[in-house]
């Protein structure tokens, strides 16, 4: 039988006049959507749009929270109290389901983002309180989050479907951690390398890190980011090795 793997990208970005990505391309390449929630990127007309569009497309809707930081993209921690992360996470997720239920959808999943993301990795505290805002608004959301996470952790304790990611275009630390993004060489954008590292992701269950050494990976999502440069050249060069490699590309809620 022939391994399944579901691509997402985060989507729904742009601010205003201000363009991020090409969000109807990569509707054409992915299964999963993580829509921004207004927070830390996104204003409430863009996010119909990008709604309106993968409803169109049959792309599943995911709820892609955040820190209240759209300074800074989401990509700075916030030392928030768990009662406060806890109320924004389920703002967050409440008003993005309002706008996918308007365009005949719902959102289907949850993907912290950013610093968000590679906090909760950790934070046990924080991870809790994502964990528990999603629960409060509906527990048959799945969470996204690296293997070994705190909030994997939390999330499969308290019932909640846990979805291993990887991600295409990111370096790894050997214990499986993402290289932080001020770092050289963080971000990857070779296309032809993405793309034969996803393949060997989804097959082998591994991916190479920074210093060399193999980390096991077993994803069941992988990321493709949408703000990254040719974007949307990796995205098919990464959807055509899968397709030689004889990978389906699907979402893991079918």
């Amino acid at each position: 039988m022939s391994p399944t793997i579901d691509l997402n990208a985060d989507l729904g970005e742009s601010f205003g006049r201000w363009q991020l990505g090409d969000d109807d391309a990569l509707l054409e390449t992915v299964t999963s959507a993580n829509v921004a929630c207004g927070f830390h990127a996104g204003d409430p007309a863009t996010l119909v749009r990008t709604c309106r569009a993968a409803a169109a497309g049959g792309v599943r809707i995911g709820a892609q929270v955040g820190y209240r930081d759209l300074a800074g993209f989401g990509r700075r921690f916030i030392d928030v109290s768990p009662e406060d992360l806890f109320a924004d996470v389920v703002y967050q997720i409440g008003a993005l389901d309002g706008i996918a239920r308007s365009q005949g959808a719902r959102v289907t999943y949850v993907k912290p983002h950013g610093a968000l993301y590679n906090t909760i990795v950790h934070h046990e505290e924080q991870a809790a309180a994502v964990v528990a805002a999603v629960r409060s608004v509906d527990d048959g959301l799945p969470i996204l989050g690296l293997p070994g996470s705190a909030v994997l952790a939390a999330a499969r304790t308290s019932g909640l479907r846990t979805v291993v990611e990887a991600f295409a275009d990111r370096a790894y630390v050997a214990d499986g951690t993402l290289v932080d993004r001020r770092e050289p060489g963080a971000v990857l954008d070779d296309a032809g390398l993405v793309a034969d590292r996803v393949v060997r992701m989804v097959t082998d269950g591994r991916v190479r890190s920074i210093d060399g050494s193999d980390v096991e990976v077993s994803p069941d999502s992988v990321c493709l980011h949408g703000d990254s440069p040719g974007a949307v050249a990796m995205a098919r060069a990464v959807r055509s090795a899968l397709s030689t490699a004889e990978v389906q590309v699907a979402s893991f809620l079918d």
